[in-house]
């Protein structure tokens, strides 16, 4: 019997042992929280009366700029989203209760306001983490939980690489009309929260986006009724401007360098026509693989064009007319007179007007040949006469009329060949100064489009305000 009655009053021990942890042991915290649970409904709005509205209060604290996705046009950031509203069945007197001031509970305990990101571009509402939500004994509820978001960012590559951007996270509730929540900005000391917080000992700074403005305000969509969730929405604006080094050191500078060495090609003779087209054709390679590269950084869009394309469309451009006075160049450099005629006009205005000295020349050493010409051509006549005496005499007179109407020919070929080559390098001089007047207004002045594409001093269009802390 004694085994029996031992193991009996073991039994008991732990029993009361069990009981005193369960109620008499048990802290002021665990019968807080017991009491507070006790026939409480987390589906159920905690508002007074039905016709009531539950004030939820939103504030966003930035943490990280993660990056901008220009191609797939999202915004990635990396915050915290605090939420505050009253829960009056939650409510108790700390006095009651060993001065409790605050209670941590699961969020899956409470009733949530269920506000989400509603312009999320991967279909995930949720937070990256569901921490506790803490409860004061007046009932007020605050709930701060981290969240990386992918929202949706409309990009304007207008003036890409020297463009500014306005982002905005979109904030709703997916399941509370207005009728039932009312959602606002935060309120700090009597004083609203009108802008995206930032803690500078927690922010990290994006190496290619500065934020310019942070603003936050709460829209009404008229077009909605208070019974649609989209009626009340609260936007957080982050307006961002595009930091140019890397772009610059990358891109734009090799693509002025390489398309500036077009302009060399008018440094090469006139003949060498084939060497002129294979430095521009070589420019407009290069030129065509940035414009490639460019491509694959932008969003596909044909609503606008960035800044760098217009540039390189514009020396592309540039780089087809240099091809295109080589060519006419090359064919004028490589006339004769067998294949073309120089007319009187051009001979007067290109060689008397423009090249009077090297065609002064020209003319200087075709009447020194053809003075001996004609001198031997009267000799001949004199000749002729003799013709039947000395038949000798007159096949030696023809020959020498041979040679000089040949001597004759070939010298006015050659003074028009070289007259067309001095044609030809007039052209490529007033060419070069054009494509070099052409090419310097034209980069000054695409690049200075973006130079003055500054953020606007206010966030928001007809508003002097700049929804920032003092």
């Amino acid at each position: 019997m004694r085994p029996r009655s031992l193991t009996v009053r073991l039994v008991l021990a732990v029993v009361l042992f069990s009981l005193c942890a369960l109620h008499v042991c048990e802290n002021q915290e665990s019968r807080l929280l017991k009491d507070l649970m006790s026939g409480y409904n987390k589906r159920i709005r905690p508002a007074r009366q039905p016709g009531d509205k539950v004030q939820v209060q939103v504030k966003l604290t930035l943490t990280n700029l993660i990056s901008l996705n220009e191609k797939e046009e999202a915004l990635t950031t990396n915050v915290w989203i605090e939420i505050q509203w009253n829960d009056y069945r939650l409510a108790w007197n700390s006095s009651e209760h060993d001065d409790i001031s605050v209670v941590r509970v699961p969020y899956n305990m409470v009733w949530l306001p269920d506000i989400v990101l509603e312009n999320n571009i991967d279909g995930k509402f949720d937070v990256a983490y569901y921490a506790n939500v803490l409860i004061h004994p007046d009932g007020s509820m605050y709930w701060l939980p981290p969240a990386i978001y992918r929202s949706a960012c409309s990009v304007e590559v207008t003036y890409f690489p020297f463009d500014w951007q306005n982002c905005t996270l979109v904030f709703r509730s997916q399941t509370y009309s207005a009728n039932e929540i009312d959602i606002i900005l935060a309120v700090d000391t009597g004083k609203t929260i009108e802008w995206v917080d930032i803690d500078p000992e927690a922010f990290t700074e994006n190496g290619e986006w500065a934020i310019r403005h942070r603003p936050a305000r709460k829209v009404i969509n008229r077009r909605y009724t208070p019974d649609d969730l989209e009626y009340q929405e609260v936007h957080f604006n982050l307006i961002i401007q595009r930091k140019p080094l890397f772009y610059i050191i990358n891109i734009i500078v090799p693509c002025v360098l390489i398309s500036s060495l077009v302009v060399l090609a008018y440094f090469l003779p006139a003949q060498a026509g084939g060497q002129k087209l294979t430095v521009s054709i070589s420019v407009l390679l290069a030129q065509t693989v940035f414009l490639f590269l460019i491509a694959q950084q932008i969003p596909e869009t044909s609503l606008s064009v960035p800044l760098i394309g217009k540039y390189l469309i514009f020396s592309m451009f540039v780089a087809t007319l240099i091809v295109t006075n080589c060519v006419i160049v090359l064919n004028i450099s490589l006339r004769s007179p067998n294949t073309h005629t120089m007319s009187h006009g051009i001979r007067h205005l290109h060689l008397s007007h423009t090249c009077q000295t090297p065609a002064v020349h020209i003319l200087h050493l075709s009447h020194s040949i053809h003075t001996p010409v004609a001198y031997v051509g009267t000799t001949a006549s004199l000749y002729k006469s003799l013709a039947h005496c000395a038949p000798e005499i007159k096949e030696c007179v023809d020959a020498c009329n041979f040679i000089a109407q040949s001597t004759r020919e070939q010298n006015d070929i050659g003074s028009e060949m070289e007259s067309w080559v001095l044609i030809g390098k007039m052209i490529d001089k007033v060419c070069f100064w054009a494509a070099i007047l052409l090419f310097s207004i034209g980069t000054i002045g695409i690049f200075l489009m973006g130079h003055y594409n500054n953020v606007p001093e206010y966030p928001f269009p007809g508003e002097n305000k700049k929804y920032a802390p003092n």
